[in-house]
């Protein structure tokens, strides 16, 4: 079962644009009309594909007929905005039918692929179920063309592959074993402009063999949906194909495009369903032990791990790919359950005292990500499914910490608490209006008057817990030196050393005048 909410917004991606809205989103949808121009008699669904009807009030009184909750035209012949579009528009919104246009760039048998994919297979899907098997049709596709085949998607990750591995070139096999294209070998495919193709144009292109690289000649076309590459069709030939064999690549890139939305749609509607129980448990719910069990995580502990990725030249690229890591797979073969919100990747891990566990999972994740990415990641605290709010507060925090230690291991609450707790002292403090009076005001503004160091000798002696030696040792000078800048500081501001709580409030003061 699908939504009419979720239809609209799958298609969003594939340049489908909403013209009417039915009168409730949450229609569920349970069936499929493909309107057949050659008979007369119009069956009863839910949703209705308006195969060779442009005019959109035709289009509107078929779905009306067919009782359906949306129908779906393209390219029509009413512009959007046009007298024509708005009466169709309004008859459509009178019966409670939604239309929604299909951009002149996308076929119909893409269109088809999504939309029996969303609508006749989501029960199946979320329970496992996944699209045909693209290794028969690599196979296919490589008897066609008489070479070997890869499949990849838009990262160089390999989808499938045929199975004839007969003579197989090293990078191919490298290509396989990885499941991505190797670094050595993209940076080639890069400084040759493939993927720059790939991207604008629709035509394969030949790609000229390289020894050092262990790389025979390839054809290479891209998988597309309408606008949107989704990957790419690899041959293994000596030189560029012709004829047939051509035609037998850019058709197999076809049907490969209907296999690569399909399988986008089962997984995005398991995602879907994931990412939105997730965000329900971070942001706190009474009902949060119901939540796990359907998200089959275990009663027991966890840990909530943020992470942010960023490649300098791919907008948004680095963080969806993230994502796409860490929900690979079956829900009950990953260890976590994740949530794509913003710029972040939340993930609710079950997890131990020991923070190991999810610093090898956010290192495994890393590793799944090409090499010009860069990850920043926060690992909270210990926390029943009750807390997971609080989790989320602290794996955001201590992944802001992280992001200041670049190079460095992810960070993890149990060990900068300290510093988080600082952090949340300064962000309270600096809520109301900062004392202009007091002793660290008074000390900072005469260290500005008259070049005095009051201000970080009295941080290193109350960091040295009164030590006149480790406070000396940390600022560089003499202990005596200390001992009289402590005086003359007692005879210009009132300090109170002695009182503990007074020594807490200049801990706090000074940490939010840094």
């Amino acid at each position: 079962m699908v939504t009419l909410d979720r239809l609209i917004n799958v298609l969003g991606g594939y340049g489908v644009r909403p013209l009417a809205v039915g009168p409730s989103r949450s229609a569920e949808l349970h069936s499929v009309i493909v309107h057949d121009p050659a008979d007369s008699a119009t069956p009863v669904g839910d949703a209705v594909l308006a195969v060779g009807v442009r005019e959109l009030r035709r289009a509107v009184d078929l779905a009306v007929s067919a009782k359906a909750t949306v129908v779906l035209v393209h390219d029509p012949a009413d512009r959007p905005g046009s007298p024509s579009a708005r009466e169709a528009a309004e008859v459509a919104t009178r019966n409670g039918v939604a239309v929604l246009l299909v951009d002149a760039g996308v076929s119909w048998s893409q269109v088809c692929g999504v939309v029996y994919g969303l609508v006749l297979e989501g029960r199946e899907t979320e329970s496992g179920r996944g699209p045909s098997d693209l290794f028969a049709l690599a196979d296919a596709i490589a008897t066609t063309v008489g070479g070997q085949v890869t499949v990849e998607d838009r990262m160089s990750r390999v989808v499938a592959y045929s199975s004839l591995q007969q003579d197989a070139d090293p990078a191919r096999l490298d290509t396989i074993l990885g499941r991505r294209v190797s670094e050595p070998v993209r940076r080639l495919f890069e400084e040759r402009g493939v993927f720059r193709h790939l991207g604008t144009s629709p035509e394969p292109l030949f790609v000229a063999p390289s020894p050092e690289h262990g790389l025979r000649g390839r054809m290479v076309a891209g998988v597309r949906a309408g606008r949107e590459l989704l990957g790419s069709v690899w041959v293994t030939c000596d030189e560029p194909l012709k004829g047939q064999r051509l035609r037998g690549l850019t058709d197999g890139a076809g049907a490969v495009a209907l296999h690569l939305l399909r399988s986008r749609v089962s997984s995005d509607l398991e995602r879907q369903v994931e990412s939105e129980l997730v965000i329900q448990l971070l942001e706190g719910t009474p009902d949060a032990a119901s939540l796990c069990g359907k998200l089959g995580l275990p009663p027991d502990t966890f840990r909530v791990v943020a992470i942010q990725a960023h490649a300098d030249d791919e907008r948004h690229a680095a963080v969806l790919l993230a994502y796409d890591r860490a929900t690979t797979g079956f829900g009950w073969s990953r260890a976590g359950r994740s949530t794509l919100f913003g710029n972040t990747v939340y993930t609710v891990l079950p997890c131990g005292e020991d923070p190991a566990p999810a610093r090898a999972w956010v290192a495994e994740l890393q590793r799944e990500l090409p090499g010009h990415v860069r990850v920043a990641a926060g690992i909270g605290g210990v926390c029943d499914v009750t807390q997971l709010p609080a989790g989320k507060q602290e794996a955001d925090e201590c992944l802001a910490l992280h992001v200041t230690r670049q190079g460095t291991v992810p960070v993890d609450y149990d060990e900068a608490w300290s510093e988080i707790l600082l952090q949340r002292l300064r962000t309270a403090a600096r809520a109301g209006r900062q004392p202009r009076r007091g002793p660290i005001a008074e000390l900072t503004r005469h260290d500005a008057a008259h070049h005095t160091r009051y201000v970080p000798t009295l941080r290193a002696w109350l960091e040295a817990q009164g030590d006149l030696g480790a406070a000396s040792a940390a600022l560089d000078v003499h202990p005596n030196t200390v001992r009289y800048r402590m005086r003359r500081m007692s005879e210009l501001v009132r300090l109170e050393l002695d009182d503990p709580k007074t020594r807490l409030a200049l801990v706090i003061a000074l940490a939010v005048a840094e």
